[in-house]
């Protein structure tokens, strides 16, 4: 089994409760298993204005899916969710980014990890932090210490984790 972290963002359509169902959906992936889902974290889009609000979350998954694999699912959930990519940095309904792979570097056309930009966000720093604090990022080093770099993005923890309800789902 690997570990792989993945990032959950929206701002589309009710963005709670699609970050919500995005954590569900994880729990549900075939191959994986959801081991922990950080707090609900409100953010400022980055890179581009007049946009909503995002919400955001990042979840550990164990999983025995090879990387483009585990994307393909990823990409698989988000057209479920109605995700469309009209333009770069576009709202969305739900937004799955592969952050970390173990401690893989993988750079190919389709699939960039870990994800290139995910050191200078602090919405995904933040709930990274919170479920793995000791957490490294392959040629970047801890993550922690990139944090410091994204203290002007707006970032607002909003709800506890929820990953016991996810861990049950899972079970039954």
């Amino acid at each position: 089994m690997s570990l792989a972290f993945v990032a959950i963002g929206a701002n589309l359509a009710d963005p709670l409760a699609q970050v919500r169902a995005g954590i569900d959906a994880l729990v549900r992936l075939p191959g994986a298993r959801l081991t922990r889902a950080s707090s609900l974290y409100r953010s400022a889009p980055v890179g581009i204005r007049g946009q909503p609000d995002f919400i955001n979350a990042v979840a550990a998954l164990e999983t025995e899916l090879a990387p483009r694999a585990l994307l393909a699912a990823l990409f698989a959930i988000e057209a479920r969710f109605g995700r469309r990519r009209d333009f770069p940095r576009a709202p969305r309904t739900l937004d799955l980014d592969l952050l970390l792979y173990d401690a893989e570097t993988i750079d190919t056309p389709e699939l960039q990890v870990p994800h290139p930009r995910m050191h200078l966000r602090a919405f995904v720093l933040a709930p990274l932090l919170e479920i793995a604090p000791d957490c490294r990022i392959p040629g970047r080093g801890r993550a922690a210490a990139w944090l410091p770099a994204a203290r002007t993005q707006r970032i607002e923890r909003l709800a506890a984790p929820s990953a016991g309800r996810h861990a049950e789902a899972r079970a039954s």
